[in-house]
């Protein structure tokens, strides 16, 4: 089990507002704790549809999340670990999640953990290249390798974390 760390306050942002709403106590109805499960079952469910929109799999996939920390809470056996990773990253990259507890399993174990890359303000793709390979010219193997939550190689934004293969 591994705990990654995000940025809350950035990346995609898949719910909030009326979620955030429903979350005060009506004069009627739901408690406060039933009106707590129901909005972070309902964030949990967000982030695993963009898990599946982002073509990512697992054997098992189990997506919680806890509010009062920030958390989601990772369950499943993925196919590679770099699946796992980007499963872990397309979770963690969510506004509103400050950690992710990745309980994950492989089934086949071929290729060792990648780095993590926090994106600074004034970061490109070739300039975290040139830093982790020595070569600016090597941005298209972490944008492949963050495929398919980067769409363009240069789109990201500070806050975002990026998966580093090894050279």
């Amino acid at each position: 089990m591994s705990i990654v760390s995000f940025l809350k306050e950035a990346g995609e942002k898949l719910f909030g507002g009326k979620e955030a709403q429903a979350a005060s106590p009506a004069a009627t109805g739901p408690t406060v704790a039933e009106n707590v499960a129901t909005l972070n079952a309902t964030a949990a469910k967000a982030i695993e549809k963009y898990i599946a929109d982002q073509n990512l799999s697992a054997k098992g996939l189990q997506v919680s999340f806890d509010g009062a920390s920030s958390t989601v809470t990772l369950r499943g056996e993925a196919p590679d670990q770099a699946t796992r990773e980007k499963i872990v990253l397309s979770s963690g990259n969510v506004r509103g999640v400050e950690q992710v507890r990745d309980e994950m399993t492989v089934t086949q174990q071929s290729e060792p953990p990648a780095k993590m890359h926090t994106v600074k303000s004034g970061d490109t793709l070739s300039k975290i290249a040139k830093e982790a390979y020595g070569d600016a010219n090597a941005y298209m193997k972490i944008f492949e390798a963050n495929k398919p939550m980067l769409k363009h190689p240069d789109k990201i934004y500070p806050g975002q974390v990026l998966r580093i293969p090894s050279a």
